[in-house]
């Protein structure tokens, strides 16, 4: 084996959880060939040692399998105490608030409130991100017009870059793997990446990051809560009963998680036609008041079913960035206001104590402890 077939044979080894290469990642730091012996020297960005040992193996069976059996392999990473503490519930400490946006149920158009709330926020002034948590289904990146773009890697601190658009940074599974690509993953991979899409990407001196949340109340969730001080709750939901019931549990979830809940958004709520402009209740409207008043929220806006909604979402042309003078784009802005409102009490009565949420272990759950 000579330098040029090792370079080679190392661009096979994926970072775990992400679809770059060591080499390409710039993570391999020396490399020698002699005879039959191969040493290598790796630095990771991770503390953990999953991901360490992941790699060790992944170069050891490769080598291994082109008949290298002398190997010196160097892993170095960061020791756990100079990441932040676990304790500290934050792994991206410059981001000041964090607002989980979840769903009982898919199909209610969580991605495209998480998108559109986040791009208003940041048209108030604030200076954002979105975090895409929906591992399985990934759709900020087309909402955003960025499905066709990969993050670069910053050579220095070796972090992803997130990408830009709208005033906003966004990183997603949808940028880091191939479109259309399923991910067939377990919980304990779900909970890594999540993590590591908080902690190895260079996320800037934020007010705020929106996290899109898979629907459900299962491993991502509890994940973020573990993960960063959740400063606020958002639950989206249709106004049919069969929606509203599954939203319940959203909510349900934000209480047992401690995290405060900002409101309800109500989804579909009323179709505009485009012709003549009058509206019709085919969902139903205003369902969400039951549930809000249930958990001593509010409903933070009703969204109603228009076609350049889903246009936009197809397009990357989000609609409050692009018809901020719709019925849809005044109810986003008017959501983005009150939610930042709800943020300063929250900070200035120290509301949130998701910190509180321990660690899961032996599949059970923190919530039923």
């Amino acid at each position: 084996m000579n330098q040029e077939q090792l370079v080679n044979l190392l661009k096979e080894v994926i970072y775990p959880n992400f679809e770059k290469d060591i080499v390409t990642f710039g993570f391999v730091k020396e490399m020698l060939v002699e005879g039959d012996s191969v040493a290598v020297r790796v630095e990771i960005p991770s503390a953990s040692p999953d991901v360490a040992e992941e790699i060790r193996n992944s170069i050891t069976q490769k080598l291994k399998a082109q008949g290298i059996q002398r190997i010196n392999l160097d892993i170095k990473q960061p020791k756990p105490q100079e990441q932040k503490p676990q304790s500290t519930k934050n792994l991206a400490p410059q981001i000041k608030n964090f607002v989980m946006v979840s769903s009982g149920k898919g199909g209610v158009g969580k991605s495209t409130t998480s998108v559109n709330l986040a791009i208003a926020l940041a048209m108030q002034g604030k200076k954002v991100a979105l975090l895409d948590a929906d591992i399985y289904g990934p759709n900020t990146p087309r909402m955003l017009g960025l499905e066709k773009n990969k993050p670069e890697v910053d050579s220095k601190l070796k972090k992803l870059i997130p990408l830009q658009a709208f005033g906003i940074e966004m990183i997603s599974m949808g940028v880091l793997y191939d479109e259309g690509q399923s991910l067939i993953w377990r919980g304990p991979m779900i909970i890594r990446a999540i993590e590591q899409m908080l902690s190895d990407v260079l996320w800037g001196d934020l007010d705020i990051m929106v996290i899109d949340m898979p629907p459900g109340t299962g491993d991502a969730q509890l994940t973020l809560a573990q993960s960063v001080p959740v400063t606020a709750g958002i639950s989206v939901s249709t106004p049919q009963k069969v929606a509203l019931d599954d939203g319940a549990r959203a909510l349900d979830m934000f209480l047992k998680l401690k995290i405060p809940v900002a409101g309800i958004i109500e989804n579909m709520s009323g179709f505009i036609c485009p012709s003549c402009g009058e509206e019709y209740d085919i969902f139903g409207k205003g369902t969400t008041e039951e549930v809000a008043k249930k958990f001593n929220t509010k409903t933070l806006a009703q969204i109603p079913i228009e076609p350049i909604v889903r246009e936009g979402g197809d397009n990357g042309k989000p609609i409050v960035y692009f018809k901020p003078d719709s019925k849809s784009a005044k109810e986003y802005l008017k959501a983005a206001k009150e939610l930042w409102e709800f943020i300063e009490e929250v900070n200035a009565k120290k509301l949130a104590d998701n910190s509180a949420i321990q660690p899961v272990d032996n599949g059970k759950s923190a919530c039923n402890s």
